[in-house]
């Protein structure tokens, strides 16, 4: 696979690849790095719980023409807009941006929404500033093969002390893309005293098909800003997800990120966040559902490198059938940050005998003035509300799916958008009554 891939580079390098002449050495040194060290194999500690072989002999081509989709409707991707097509939206067909499916409403001047490609090849200089500086190609295999077939994606650029009043949509559409690779990548940046709201959404109209995205997204918060990011993943759950989200904050900055992963036969999500100063807060709070043969992987570390910076998370599962979850949490605390607070918590329930979890929640702390903690719980539903729900003529079926949508519901709650949270609301109970 890796020879094909360098073949397919060379290709992609020959043709120039689009973009300025800057983009260049940043694409080759990503590819460098992706063939010197490979897809990552169980041997590797980061990886051992999540089986990528299938993605690394899947045959996945990053410079191969798609084939051409039936045509992609308004009305189809209206089901994604959690009821507000008149939000700012971009819309991405197979990794490609769509102007016709997309919404661009006025804006506050200097706000940017739009098609990275577009915003390359128009030389804006927020690009060139920010682009790969922040989610690094040594980070993981995955990051390193996205940088070096990077073409389009969605840029969004908020100027200093601009709110954007309405959440702005990030829609990543498969449609007819059988053993495809579509990698998309992303660049937000939030400058100084602004404030934006991002629904990243990663979907398919083909349900069943084989294909594999490789995301990235780098999101840049200046001094003050406040940033509140859902991240959606329904793809196909015969298709493989490989996402990367990078963060990262200046001082006084707030981030705030819901995940919810419930699509992909394998499925990783690696969020990092990177704390640049001092009075920093970061929240992150995940759900996974999985059923099936199901693999679904949450990889995060926080870094605080600066006292009086504060970080929540929890995450949670729902898992049935013979399905897998992995959740790798990291806090890293180096010497001098100190009044760290830090909380880490992940919870899994399952419905059946077949799944399992692998967790692990960590803690490196290096500071003596800090608070933190983690924990961990997996386990089955509680033998006491449910005979209390029995008793009260509630059957049986009926008092599992309500004692675990009360389990799931907890960190739903925290989606800061309301609409997004009725709709991720909806998507729950469906799933949970087999109707999605």
């Amino acid at each position: 696979m890796t020879d094909l891939l360098t073949e397919a580079f060379g290709r992609f390098s020959s043709n120039g690849g689009g973009g300025p002449s800057w983009l260049a050495p940043i694409r080759r040194e990503a590819f460098t790095r992706f063939a010197t060290v490979g897809f990552p194999t169980a041997r590797d500690e980061e990886w051992r719980f999540t089986p990528v072989i299938a993605i690394a002999q899947g045959g996945f081509r990053p410079d191969q023409p798609l084939p051409k989709a039936a045509r992609v409707t308004r009305e189809a991707v209206e089901q994604f807009t959690f009821g507000h097509s008149e939000w700012p939206r971009l819309v991405f067909v197979n990794g490609r941006f769509d102007p016709d499916l997309s919404t661009s409403p006025t804006l506050a001047e200097g706000v940017h929404v739009g098609s990275l490609a577009q915003a390359i090849d128009a030389g804006h200089p927020v690009v060139e500033a920010h682009l790969g500086r922040y989610a690094k190609a040594e980070t993981t295999p995955f990051a390193a093969l996205n940088t070096a077939f990077v073409v389009d994606g969605a840029f969004v650029h908020v100027p200093k002390g601009v709110t954007v009043p309405d959440p702005i949509q990030l829609v990543f559409v498969s449609s007819e893309a059988t053993d495809a690779a579509i990698q998309p990548r992303n660049l937000v940046v939030v400058e100084g005293d602004a404030r934006v709201s991002l629904v990243e959404s990663y979907v398919t109209l083909t349900p069943g098909s084989r294909y594999f995205t490789n995301a990235v997204s780098e999101v840049v918060l200046g001094a003050q800003a406040w940033v509140e990011h859902s991240r959606i993943q329904r793809e196909s759950e015969a298709a493989f997800h490989i996402g990367f989200t990078q963060v990262d904050q200046a001082r006084d900055s707030h981030y705030r990120s819901f995940t919810l992963a419930m699509g992909g036969a394998i499925a990783r999500h690696n969020l990092h966040v990177q704390m640049n100063d001092s009075n920093i807060e970061s929240l992150l709070y995940g759900l996974y559902l999985t059923r099936g043969q199901q693999v679904v992987d949450n990889h995060t570390a926080i870094h605080h490198d600066h006292p009086h910076c504060n970080s929540w998370e929890m995450y949670k599962g729902v898992l049935d059938g013979r399905s897998r979850a992995v959740f790798n949490g990291k806090v890293f605390v180096t010497p001098i940050a100190q009044k760290t607070d830090a909380k880490q918590t992940n919870r899994n329930l399952l419905l059946s005998d077949g799944a399992r979890v692998d967790t692990k929640p960590q803690l490196e702390i290096f500071a003596d003035d800090v608070r933190c903690t983690h924990g961990a719980t997996v386990g089955q539903l509680d033998d006491l509300p449910l005979f209390y729900a029995l008793s009260r003529g509630i059957p049986r079926e009926a008092a599992k799916q309500l004692l675990t949508y009360a389990f799931a519901a907890e960190v739903l709650e925290e989606v800061a958008v309301d609409d997004v949270r009725a709709e991720l609301d909806r998507l729950l109970h469906a799933r949970l009554a087999g109707h999605d």
